[in-house]
């Protein structure tokens, strides 16, 4: 078989899917946080240590309860889901009307205080998490081999990017979520609950990265770093897209991965920080990012 570019197709095509499958991640790990900066105003550091979570309660449900991976696709956005009612009810709920760096260290900090529980409860080695068995195995497509829980990973990403953007953008509850932003209180004239559409939002945000965490599983091992790991390319991201742009968030992340998947095949020194060159060559031209808008 003949050559690419002088790379040979396995490998160039190999090298694009892990771009594919880590841009998968990026973007709904970033569209979470955009959706929390973009309605509640809050930097959510503390998102990588939700994704982690995530990892962790499916595999808690598994090892400690025999519950498995497709309940736990349910359960584990759920808790975490939960978890950041708590959080936005007792801890972000003050500081709405304070700067956005307040938000970010508060966020910051329990970062720290999730991922330290962790690793003092079950060490930093990785657990191992199976592979579902209906998802075992792969297809052939002639120029690579495609395992199959890799092609459901970039599947259920798309999936869950397109209806949150299309439940944002395009319908009237989306609609009141971005007007409570701008005029809360015209909003809650209506007779629209703003505290808590911002709770439940806040709630959806944080369990995207749980969602994330627990698609994650599998491929990585739950480990209490995985998060710390992803956090800080995660945020590049969604400052090339623009801060509190969905779509941004959304295409951005796949584009990045992708980006990042090619430089390791043809300058594999640059891939660990193609994102941040990228990230620093926007914010030269256009601060508010691709997607953003000045405010």
């Amino acid at each position: 078989m003949g050559t690419i570019f002088g790379i040979p197709p396995q490998a160039l095509f190999g090298q694009l899917l892990l771009g594919l499958i880590n841009g998968s991640f990026y973007a709904l790990l970033s569209l979470g946080l955009a959706v929390i900066f973009g309605m509640l105003n809050v930097i959510n550091f503390a998102h990588g240590a939700l994704y982690m979570m995530g990892a962790f309660v499916a595999w808690l449900l598994l090892t400690q309860l025999g519950i498995g991976y497709w309940w736990a696709l349910l359960l584990a956005p759920l808790i975490v889901g939960l978890f950041g009612v708590v959080l936005e009810k007792t801890l972000l709920s003050r500081l709405y009307k304070l700067d956005h760096l307040y938000g970010l260290l508060l966020t910051f900090g329990l970062a720290l205080i999730v991922e330290g529980a962790f690793r003092h409860q079950y060490g930093v080695s990785g657990q191992p998490y199976p592979i579902p068995d209906a998802l075992k195995g792969g297809q052939n497509l002639g120029f690579m081999f495609l395992p199959n829980y890799r092609g459901w990973v970039v599947v259920a990403s798309l999936v869950v990017c397109l209806s949150t953007w299309i439940a944002i953008e395009k319908t009237k509850l989306g609609a009141y979520l971005r007007a409570a932003t701008e005029n809360p209180v015209l909003v809650q004239a209506f007779g629209i609950n703003v505290p808590r559409m911002v709770t439940l939002t806040y709630a959806f945000g944080v369990a995207l990265a749980g969602l994330a965490g627990v698609l994650a599983a599998p491929i990585y091992q739950v480990s209490p770093l995985m998060g710390s790991n992803l956090i800080i390319v995660v945020f590049a991201v969604v400052v090339i897209g623009g801060m509190g742009s969905i779509l941004g968030a959304v295409l951005t992340g796949y584009g990045l991965g992708l980006l990042e998947g090619l430089t390791k095949v043809f300058y594999p020194e640059a891939s660990n920080i193609v994102v941040f060159v990228i990230m620093a060559v926007v914010l030269m031209i256009k601060p508010a990012g691709l997607f953003g808008r000045e405010r």
